[in-house]
């Protein structure tokens, strides 16, 4: 091969590759949110309002995720957004109503992990990465921004980034300590936090529960026991038999957030408090137990 056959072919390489870089300045740059809810309501409840337990406060979750999606547009500013991406835990991965009114809102895709009998969720790591890696390996984002702190996403962010995109961690103030992963911050490209300012208008803390009837007589254990069977019975067909026949190896203690809850709801049901009362609730747990057994 001459000196000419070989400045033809470079001249060829390098027309190809003007062609390939003006494509690609036309190309618009795409960013995603992935939010994690888990870490969401139990960072942001902390700080706002001093507790991690969801039903303890209420959560805007449309005026959030806006504020999430202007976030976006100030910091990706010739970006178009493809979507939020919001994971979260649900018993048999059905929708609840507050899931099913957020997977309706414009430019939002509602991921579900399982929701297990001690409301951990499952899954919820595998699909982040999941949806991570696919998108930058079609080359479908540019950035990322990840809310979440759990070290077992530091896989997800490297995958995306192993396909050029770069991830950004997103975080919530944290109340006390750090809740997020140092390994997780040491991997992405940058980070920012949410202070308490910005957190504020979206956390309500719910009104304590009072009942008119508190100077009433308390309940015989008998009412109670049976209205603890009549819980177990229901979350039977709510959140299904193998689940709930996975706490019976557990006998007689019931793991901390299904003990709440199982209070909680007595205490709805009866509209009276049990609390200060451990007669009652002992009683109410030896139906629940007894129920459950009764089945399996």
């Amino acid at each position: 091969m001459n000196d000419e056959d070989i400045a033809q072919r470079l001249e060829r390489t390098n027309e190809l590759l003007r062609r390939m870089l003006a494509e690609v300045a036309k190309t618009p740059s795409t960013h995603a949110i992935f939010v994690d809810a888990g870490y969401v309501y139990a960072s942001a409840g902390l700080l706002v309002a001093g507790t991690e337990d969801r039903r303890s406060f209420d959560l805007d979750a449309e005026g959030l995720i806006d504020a999430f999606i202007d976030t976006a547009r100030t910091i990706f500013a010739d970006s178009r957004l493809l979507r939020v991406y919001w994971y979260d835990g649900a018993r048999r991965r059905i929708h609840t109503a507050e899931q099913q009114a957020i997977a309706e809102l414009p430019d939002v895709k509602v991921r579900l992990g399982n929701l297990n009998a001690n409301n951990q969720q499952k899954g919820v790591d595998s699909l982040i990465r999941s949806d991570l890696e696919s998108l930058a390996r079609h080359r479908a984002i540019s950035d990322a921004a990840l809310v979440g702190g759990d070290e077992d996403l530091v896989s997800a962010v490297e995958a995306a980034q192993g396909y050029g995109a770069r991830v950004h961690l997103w975080g919530v103030e944290s109340a006390e300590g750090r809740n997020q992963a140092e390994a997780l911050l040491w991997e992405v490209d940058s980070s920012r936090v949410f202070d308490l300012d910005f957190c504020r208008p979206y956390v309500t803390r719910r009104p304590v529960t009072t009942y008119e009837n508190e100077g009433e007589p308390p309940p015989s254990r008998e009412d109670v026991r049976s209205v603890g069977a009549q819980i177990a019975a229901a979350w039977i067909a709510e959140r299904g038999a193998d689940t709930m026949a996975g706490l019976l190896p557990g006998r007689p203690y019931l793991p901390g957030p299904v003990d709440q809850d199982l209070l909680v709801e007595a205490e709805r049901q009866l509209s009276r408090s049990l609390r200060g009362h451990a007669v009652l609730r002992r009683a109410l747990r030896d139906g629940f137990w007894q129920h459950l057994q009764s089945r399996f």
